[in-house]
């Protein structure tokens, strides 16, 4: 039987100060899944991205990527198949140029100059931003960057795409300009975000984390619809499951 791409065992993480931040958290990802980690801040979604490519490593537990387990040695394999998109894409744009910046994984892998040369077209491609190649990051708009940033994992051709707040920073038109990227890519996706609307739009499932424990799992549009979880978890209704506040009209998520 094929391991799913993803699953982690009981896997639990404590700071230094003794913050206990994930508590033996247990999930499979399949391939091709569209993934959401809800939750407020202090829930455990960072620190649990963390462990994904294995920057950070669990006190207790672990988890695999496609039946692999992320442990030192594995690393360098690991992180080729699970590509990390930063909440800043300045913390990945360092080089002269876009082009160089989207290079810089594919070289570091030891590719050929012309294959380095294809994936760049072909990632910048994918985002739309052929035309930026030649530009300093520096001189892009912030929706222009996310996007740049995205190629540069995009380069790395990854089996996941993990996100963390992808539109955080952007305004509208950059917004949904990014979900309808994200929406074409056949990747399995992972996002952590605090954009519930983006879930609704992206993701057919959603893991919401509370204290550093997973307390629901399952489609978003259901999950959202339970008050009472969101009133536990601090987190607000979706705009686009609200009622309208003008007319009285109910939201989505009324039945009626």
């Amino acid at each position: 039987m094929t391991p799913p791409i993803l699953e982690a065992e009981d896997l639990a993480y404590t700071y230094p100060d003794g913050t206990a931040a994930l508590r033996g958290l247990s999930f499979r990802i399949e391939a091709g899944q569209s993934v959401a980690l809800i939750g407020a801040n202090g829930a455990g979604k960072s620190t649990l991205l963390l462990h994904l490519n294995g920057t950070a490593s669990p006190t207790r537990g672990g988890l695999r990527i496609t039946g692999l387990p992320v442990v030192k040695a594995n690393l360098k394999q690991i992180r080729r198949l699970v590509g990390m998109v930063f909440q800043d894409p300045d913390d990945q744009l360092f080089m002269p140029t876009v082009a160089e910046d989207v290079a810089f994984g594919p070289i570091n892998m030891g590719l050929a100059p012309e294959a380095v040369a294809a994936r760049v077209r072909n990632a910048l491609g994918e985002v739309d931003a052929l035309p930026l190649a030649a530009k300093p990051a520096y001189r892009l708009s912030a929706g222009e960057k996310r996007r740049v940033a995205i190629a540069t994992v995009l380069a790395m051709e990854p089996a996941i795409l993990v996100m963390d707040e992808p539109t955080s920073g952007l305004d509208s038109r950059g917004r949904r300009h990014l979900i309808d990227l994200l929406r074409a890519f056949g990747h399995t996706k992972i996002i952590a975000t605090h954009d519930l609307d983006l879930v609704l739009e992206l993701c057919d499932r959603a893991i919401v984390l509370h204290e550093g424990a997973i307390v629901a799992d399952g489609a978003p549009r259901t999950l959202f619809a339970d008050s009472g979880l969101l009133a536990t978890c601090h987190l607000e209704l979706p705009l686009g499951m609200q009622g309208c506040p003008a007319c009285g009209r109910p939201g989505s998520a009324d039945p009626s």
